[in-house]
């Protein structure tokens, strides 16, 4: 069992922050799915500062997620400390509270926000130590390995989470220029282990079984955090747990892939409404179908598809294809 603060988990394969992706509904499915932790999308500061009902709305959660962590993120230490001690502090539905200081896309780093924070370490440990300060709630942060190869300073901002108070820290193993290209060095991850004493979450190209057994063996970090690699692919945890307890790994069979994409369709709709929920779920259903036989042309059908039940009826008439290929 791992410990984050005062929050005790169940497992050590979490569920990755992932922005447009990891909405209400995915976070339930990749939960029941056997992820041990869950992450909101990220969320501005600024918006819940000055509140933007678009942002509040992203910090709506479910019983059924729990534990959960949101995650924040911003470069004003005040605006941040004062969101954290006012408005998710008496949040009794929220367990843990994660800075983002690694997303590395451009309208978030042109702010100074997201891994952008990695350049000015000084305002890094002012940032948490203003949140941690007024946290009622553990406090964790995600960072990258640095800014580019002339910058890594991934072990220099761990150090200074730990002194600072931080519960955990989880590492993505790029830096912001790679963005997700190459390979993430799980080396740096490995290091990290070795210098702080407070858990470690690696993160980066965790898209197999395999891979999260060989991370978790390579760098003896104490849990692993699959973002990609869980797209259109709950099934990830389950499998990964599976093998960690010496169980038989039950890959999913095809038409499961379609039964849970209809499942997590109807979820979707459920929360945000049909016309959303069916707008939102086009992406979702292309990473369920990725690699099946013959979902091309359902691909290029859903993306005209405007209804739940005319979504249901393609995907189980396909579904039902696929049953009858493996008899």
């Amino acid at each position: 069992m791992l410990k984050i603060g005062d929050v005790n988990l169940k497992g050590n394969v979490f569920l990755a922050p992932m922005a447009g992706v990891t909405d209400l509904p995915f976070r339930i499915i990749c939960k029941d799915m056997g992820a041990s932790l869950v992450y909101t999308e990220m969320i501005s500061c600024k918006g819940l500062y000055y509140k933007d009902e678009k942002t509040k709305e992203l910090t709506s959660v479910d019983e059924r997620e729990r534990p959960i962590a949101i995650q924040i993120f911003g470069s004003e230490p005040s605006i941040m400390s004062e969101v954290v001690g006012k408005y998710l502090n008496d949040r009794g539905d929220i367990d843990i509270i994660d800075i983002n200081m690694g997303c590395p896309a451009p309208k978030i780093v042109k702010n100074g926000e997201g891994s952008a924070l990695m350049k000015k370490p000084d305002l890094v440990r002012q940032i948490i130590r203003g949140i941690v300060n007024v946290s009622k709630k553990p406090v964790t942060v995600k960072i990258r390995k640095g800014w580019d190869d002339s910058n890594i300073n991934a072990v220099e901002i761990a150090k200074i989470a730990e002194e600072e108070g931080v519960s955990a820290i989880t590492i993505h193993g790029r830096t912001r220029n790679m963005f997700y290209s190459g390979e993430a060095d799980w080396d740096i991850i490995r290091e990290i282990k070795k210098v702080v004493s407070i858990p470690v979450i690696g993160n980066g190209d965790i898209f197999t079984v395999e891979d999260g057994m060989k991370m978790l063996e390579y760098t003896n970090c104490d849990a692993i955090m699959l973002g990609r690699g869980a797209r259109g692919n709950p099934w990830i945890f389950k499998n990964i747990l599976e093998y960690m307890n010496g169980e038989k790994v039950n890959y999913p069979k095809d038409y499961e892939r379609i039964e849970k994409a209809i499942e997590h369709l109807e979820l979707a709709c459920a929360f945000k409404g049909e016309k959303i929920g069916v707008r939102e779920m086009r992406k979702h259903i292309a990473w369920y179908l990725k690699g099946l036989k013959g979902s091309n042309q359902i691909k290029n059908s859903i993306n005209t598809i405007q209804t739940l039940e005319g979504m249901k009826t393609l995907l189980l008439d396909y579904s039902d294809s696929l049953k009858k290929q493996e008899q």
